[in-house]
């Protein structure tokens, strides 16, 4: 349940809205969920919670577009790994040995470090093969429990179980858990299938695209529709790109597991060549942190090399500390088709926020506000975390009784797997 009043103070505000801009200093009014105001001297009695933001920045929640939850129960034991070694390693001989249980671990322990982080929102590409529905109720239950925002994006399991889920546990669209479906590339009669689900289900879809033609094909067999995130995107050709805007699909990049994994550099310059506006994800907690601040600061500097190297070609322009926040924003929330609800700070907006301290050493002292956020932050100065008018971090502790329990659970899911 939200607090059904409640007001930030006195905070410097990075809204991202473009009609209301960076407001140094005033307040938000949330009420029942919803940011009802947003401007100074906002005078208010008998509020249920007022939050001193002053000396503070306030910015929307971030938004992670592409996210593999179950995987933080494995969280940085690849960190070495290439693609070729994560598929072995991973998918292919920890995902099976992983119980209905331990799945649920993950996905809570990935949604409370998205919280703990300030990330508010994550797609969930659900790509294990779960063979029952005790399996798929315990990734569930997870997003369910943890407070975050989410989107579960259904893959590798059967029609049959996609319709359960969307009839019987995420018919709402306008609840905090919403669904999607992976629809991932195979043969043309297994692409049709799928996509002809999505329809039947009226559901959004992501899938995962390197190289290759694979938006032409899509569009060649009829099943491509607006609404589609297209995940990575590294090597491909400017036509595919902008048959991505073209068709009303989002791009989400995966900066620091594309180049540490090796699928290629991340297509920022092409991807703005071709109208797109990206935006930002983890990917892989077993390989990478779940902070969104370190995806900030590895898309602003591979973006900036490869425009100033030569890589992005000969009129690539040098990707600002502006533009990356809003990918990891507003542009996350157009990407999932929210931009309606989160993503910027205005009144009708959920309240999805987070209170951002200045005053550590390392942080200290703030010229531009973005810059800040951008170059110089972390998870640590995460003050405090709104989700839907809900309280989730307050004053830099998660608010989740059951968490010295969760943490415990995943050491000896670790000592379980050390064992074989």
């Amino acid at each position: 349940m939200s607090t059904a009043r409640s007001l930030i103070t006195g905070g410097r505000v990075l809204t991202m809205d473009p009609a209301l801009g960076e407001l140094p200093s005033a307040d938000i009014l949330v009420e029942d969920g919803r940011i009802t105001a947003v401007r100074p001297g906002i005078d208010v009695s008998g509020v249920d919670e007022r939050i001193d933001a002053h000396g503070c920045l306030v910015l929307p929640g971030f938004v992670d577009t592409h996210r593999h939850m179950w995987q933080a129960a494995l969280r940085g034991s690849g960190a070495d790994q290439t693609l070729d070694q994560y598929f072995a390693t991973v998918l292919h001989t920890l995902a099976p040995r992983l119980t209905a249980d331990d799945l649920h671990l993950g996905n809570l322990l990935s949604a409370l470090g998205a919280l703990d982080a300030g990330v508010t929102t994550v797609q969930d590409i659900s790509n294990i093969a779960k063979p029952t529905e005790e399996h798929t109720d315990a990734l569930l239950d997870a997003l369910t429990d943890s407070g975050l925002r989410s989107v579960f994006a259904y893959g590798h399991g059967t029609a049959q179980d996609a319709h359960r889920v969307r009839t019987r546990r995420l018919h709402a669209k306008d609840s905090l858990v919403t669904m999607a479906l992976n629809a991932e590339a195979g043969s043309d009669e297994t692409i049709r299938r799928g996509w002809g689900l999505a329809r039947e289900l009226d559901l959004p879809t992501a899938l995962h695209v390197r190289g290759g033609s694979t938006v032409s094909r899509l569009r060649r067999l009829g099943v491509l529709r607006p609404g589609a995130v297209f995940i990575h995107g590294t090597g491909m050709d400017a036509g595919e790109l902008q048959l991505i805007h073209d068709s009303g699909g989002a791009l989400s990049v995966a900066p620091a597991i594309e180049m540490t994994m090796g699928h290629g550099l991340p297509p920022f310059a092409e991807a703005a060549a071709a109208g797109l506006r990206p935006s930002l994800s983890v990917d892989v907690e077993v390989a990478a942190p779940s902070d969104m601040f370190t995806q900030l600061r590895a898309a602003f500097q591979i973006a900036r090399f490869a425009a100033l190297q030569g890589h992005a070609g000969p009129d690539a322009p040098l990707l600002t500390a502006r533009e990356v926040l809003e990918f990891a924003t507003l542009g996350g929330a157009e990407a999932l088709g929210m931009a309606d609800r989160i993503g910027s700070l205005a009144p009708g907006k959920q309240a999805d926020l987070i209170v951002l301290r200045t005053d550590r050493p390392g942080v200290a002292p703030v010229y531009d506000a973005t810059a800040a956020v951008v170059s110089s932050m972390d998870r640590a100065d995460v003050d405090t975390v709104m989700v839907g008018g809900r309280i989730a971090k307050r004053r830099g502790q998660l608010v989740y009784a059951g968490l010295p329990r969760l943490l415990a659970r995943a050491q000896d899911l670790r000592d379980r797997l050390a064992d074989r």
